[in-house]
């Protein structure tokens, strides 16, 4: 392969931060508590993520999937898609929410993505129970590990936050906004600053001639 694209959900194909907003929603206490540690990076991902959506009855999780359908997803995205498709390259949803989450979202664009790996849960018992086929270090998604999948000599990535850092520091062209913006100045990493997807799909059409 000789182009790929990872491209995070939450933030980024969604407008809002649709994960955030559901653990603050579903599970208010235990998220007040230890999102600020998780974002101040002295609680893992892996361990608070887990600890609050373990948290949540299973009986809520049809609910969890109801508020997340009319989440809007970010301009730009169906025509960056086209793009991608016209060039030969694969886009690959990486996320650290949750995989029904996110085809509820996409809904008929499930199609068109390459792969999605994200956060999957169990329903059977009193309480949700995470599982990940992914997950390492300080993330229940590993984004450099499902990285790796996919051997290519140009990756790109395209992210938002915390949990895109990993993905980011290990791609050769990175698409950057708001928290993880900062957390690459703070690594003294260079980045693209964004908005919305046209200006990914301008860019990489100029990188591309």
């Amino acid at each position: 392969m000789r182009r790929i694209v990872f491209c995070d959900f939450d933030g980024t194909i969604t407008v809002e931060e649709t994960f955030v907003a559901v653990l603050k929603k579903f599970a208010p206490e235990l998220s007040a508590k230890l999102l600020p540690e998780m974002y101040a990076r002295r609680l893992t991902l892996r361990q608070g993520v887990r600890q609050i959506l373990e948290s949540i009855p299973s009986s809520r999780y049809t609910e969890i999937l109801e508020f997340t359908q009319t989440q809007p997803i970010r301009p730009g995205f169906v025509e960056l898609l086209d793009f991608l498709e016209f060039q030969g390259v694969p886009l690959v949803v990486v996320s650290g929410g949750l995989q029904g989450m996110v085809e509820t979202v996409l809904d008929r664009l499930v199609e068109r993505v390459h792969a999605i790996h994200a956060v999957d849960v169990e329903t059977n018992g009193s309480h949700l129970k995470v599982l990940s086929q992914y997950e390492g270090g300080t993330e229940l998604i590993a984004k450099v590990e499902v990285m790796s999948q996919y051997p290519a000599y140009q990756k790109i990535a395209i992210g938002d936050s915390l949990t895109d850092l990993n993905m980011a520091l290990q791609a050769s062209v990175i698409f950057a906004r708001d928290r993880l913006a900062e957390y690459l100045d703070e690594q003294k990493k260079p980045y693209i600053r964004w908005d919305n997807f046209s200006q990914i799909r301008d860019y990489l059409a100029n990188l591309w001639k």
